[in-house]
Parts: C-alpha cells; structure tokens; sequence
C-alpha cells in the first residue's frame, strides 16, 4: 500500500485532517486504511476511531496497543493482506519539538518508507507553523504541508511563508470543521483571494459537488415558466448550506463592483435553520401558492414555526424579491448558462 504519514504539532489538526483526507481519498476512488501510532495521549486511538466510524473509513484496531512502531508494522501487514491501496499513519505530536518525538518519527519512517511525509500545520499560528515546518523538514524530509484553519482570517500568510522557508508545496487546506472541508490547494486561486479578487473556480467546483444537475435543469424550467414555489424556495437554501459556511461562500466571489466588501458581511446560520422552520410550518398549499398566505394564516405559521409574526413577513418579502429577480434571469442571458455550471440558483 501508499503510505502517508501524517507528522505535526498536538494541537493542529493532525487527527481530524487524517480523518477528512482519508475521505477525499475515498471519494476519488482509493481504499484507504487509518491507524494511530500516538499510543502516548489519552484517547487518541479512540479518538482516531471515532472519526472512522464518521467518515466511514476502517481504522486499524489489532495488536501494539503500547508500541507506536508495532502497531505500524502490524497495520501495514493488514492493508497490504485485505486490499486496502492507502495507508494513513497519525503520528503522535507535542506540544513542542522534541528528540524523543524525532526519534520515534525517524524509526516509522525507516519501517514504512513512506511515499509522502505530509506536515499539518495550524495556519493561525502564524510564525510557529513556519518554524515547526521547518524543524519537521529537517528531520524528515517533508514532501508536503496541509494547512489547517484557513477559513479563519489568516488570509494565506502562513502558506506564502511555508513554502517560502522549506520549498515544501501545500497539497492541502482545511476549510471548515466538517470531515469534508478539505480542498486542494491552488496558489493561484489563494492569490486571488489575498488580492481580492475571490475564487470562482472553487466556488464552482464545490456546486458540482452538491447540486444535482437534474434537479438544477428542473429548477430552471420552473423558473422559466414561472413556477418558483416556497418548496423551490426551501430546496434552494438546502443546496446553498451544502457548499459550505455562507461566510466562507462570500469569501469567494470577487469583491469588485457591487461586491466589494461583501467577504465582511457576518451572517447568522442560525437564520437560515430559522427560514426552513417557517417554510416547514406551512401547508403544501401554502409553500405551492404564497398568494393565500393571509393574516390569520401567518399567525398560525409563526406559532408552528416559533418565531414572530415579523419574521414570516420578511421571509414572504425575501421570497417575492427572489422570485422576481429569479425570472429574470431564467428567461435571460444567465439562465441559458446555468446549467452548464450546474450551479444553484
């Protein structure tokens, strides 16, 4: 099997981004197999099983309870007798660089003769993260980096300067908490947002992921012909929460124009959970024809939903605003592209 040994500092992400890069493997067609060789902290076995069980990804559980070196070679002997073609190895961290963690590193190295050694580095810390790569690297040979925490404000300083003192390249960046807010790194597009122009490929490429090109093909007819309901409403929310914190959506558009700043706005999630209540609480006739929608009708639907009056009037607003403008641009230019991004309307 392609071994990966996971190698950083506790406290950066190492075990959770083992986790979320073993389902990005997955997802792109590897059988991958994680084992803790951090026989040392409290929970870290089970911790690192837990997020298996998660992500759905098997985590070696044999022998070498108490031996960082055997359990390593005893995982290998596994994957490589039941198929698996990937080998994730989280290593044990400290809270500083130590010989006794280098040294142990070294001997998993020389056991496994990994094909990558990937660095996890928290790119909040800043400076840290830079010396740790670099005291990494000299001991082992970094053939990589994975940036953890770069939806935070660290806006790709950390990246620009890892690379610059160990010539290692990011392969990857952690976007979010979820096991699957893990992205391919691409310089060009981190450039682009540092300079403010956003990052449109990404945005689409995480679309294609979440939407369905039919159900975006069939939304675009309703559109055409009219016929955007609350339902459509409600859906469309659903696909737009799927890509990711709304925050981290706006980050991405480029702020030029009517844009600019638009990376700054401070959205609540909570207010979309609120939306799809309100949305919940109406009948089928309701969410299919908003026009009958009346005083005593959104009484009872903000009981049901248990937020105010106000609010049920607000989200009628917003929906009317959306649907006037979404006509427009299902009869217009825009609309007949659409479909080709397979983006959400």
């Amino acid at each position: 099997p392609t071994v990966l040994m996971m190698v950083g500092l506790q406290g950066s992400g190492k075990t959770t981004t083992t986790g979320k890069l073993a389902l990005w493997l997955q997802k792109n067609g590897r059988r991958p197999l994680m084992v803790s060789t951090d026989v040392y902290r409290p929970a870290a076995l089970e911790q690192l099983s837990v997020i298996g069980k998660a992500v759905e990804v098997p985590v070696y559980d044999g022998p070498g309870q108490n031996d960082a070196i055997e359990r390593a070679r005893q995982a290998f002997q596994q994957a490589r007798n039941t198929g698996y073609d990937t080998l994730l190895v989280d290593t044990a961290g400290r809270l500083h660089i130590d010989d006794t963690l280098m040294v142990e590193l070294e001997r998993l190295h020389k056991l496994l003769d990994p094909k990558e050694v990937l660095l996890v580095a928290d790119a909040m810390t800043g400076q840290d993260a830079v010396n740790s790569a670099s005291q990494f690297d000299q001991r082992l040979a970094l053939t990589g980096v994975i940036l953890t925490k770069m939806d935070g404000d660290a806006r790709g300083g950390a990246a620009l300067s890892i690379k610059s003192v160990t010539g290692k390249p990011i392969k990857f960046i952690g976007v979010g908490e979820k096991y699957d807010a893990i992205e391919i790194f691409h310089p060009d597009r981190m450039a682009g947002r540092i300079l403010g122009m956003g990052d449109v490929l990404s945005l689409i490429e995480k679309a294609e992921e979440a939407v369905d090109e039919e159900n975006a093909e069939e939304m675009l007819e309703k559109l055409r012909r009219d016929e955007f309901s609350l339902e459509d409403f409600r859906d469309q929310l659903r696909q737009i929460r799927k890509l990711g914190p709304i925050e981290q959506i706006l980050g991405m558009l480029p702020q030029i124009g009517p844009l600019k700043g638009i990376d700054k706005l401070r959205v609540d999630e909570k207010e979309l959970g609120h939306v799809e209540a309100i949305i919940n609480s109406m009948t089928p006739r309701e969410r299919r024809n908003y026009k009958i929608i009346n005083g005593s009708r959104r009484k009872r639907i903000a009981q049901g939903s248990g937020r105010p009056v106000s609010e049920v009037n607000r989200l009628l607003k917003q929906y009317m605003q959306a649907r006037k403008m979404m006509k427009q641009v299902g009869k217009g230019f825009l609309g007949k592209r659409l479909p080709k991004l397979n983006f959400p309307i």
